[in-house]
């Protein structure tokens, strides 16, 4: 139950950026919500649809993108995902730590129609998410 809370701040945070740089509507928003996160993604698909009714929001396509839980090695430090009861780094043997990753819950981006008709894409990462998320992929690879 507590997606409802959540989605009409989602709302609200798309209704502000889109203001912001003067947008007629909302296409498309995009979660970035991880496994860990705690959240429903059905459910907050199911919120926002309802709770965006009359908003800038209305009939935007609502995009999850899932986020895997992955473990950092304390021993070579690179980023895995942990393999059902086994948390051992299968780069080092070394033994895997809860990271981070898979615990985030944010609005990545919106996609938004200016007043002028075209179509663009604003990122609404931190500067700080962004720069962790990019850093924390590399690493995984």
């Amino acid at each position: 139950m507590h997606e409802y809370g959540v989605t009409r701040q989602i709302i609200a945070i798309c209704e502000c950026a889109a203001k912001k740089h003067n947008a007629s509507k909302i296409k498309k928003v995009t979660l970035l919500v991880g496994e860990k996160s705690g959240f429903i993604g059905d459910s907050i698909a199911l919120y926002f649809e309802v709770l965006s009714t009359g908003t800038l929001s209305q009939g935007a396509e609502l995009v999850i993108e899932t986020v895997k839980p992955m473990l950092r090695c304390s021993k070579c430090k690179k980023l895995f995902v942990r393999k059902p009861y086994v948390f051992e780094c299968p780069f080092c043997h070394g033994d895997g730590e809860p990271s981070e990753i898979g615990r985030e819950f944010l609005v990545k981006n919106i996609e938004v129609v200016l007043q002028d008709g075209s179509i663009d894409e604003k990122d609404l990462f931190s500067p700080r998410l962004t720069r962790l998320g990019r850093e924390e992929r590399k690493n995984e690879k």
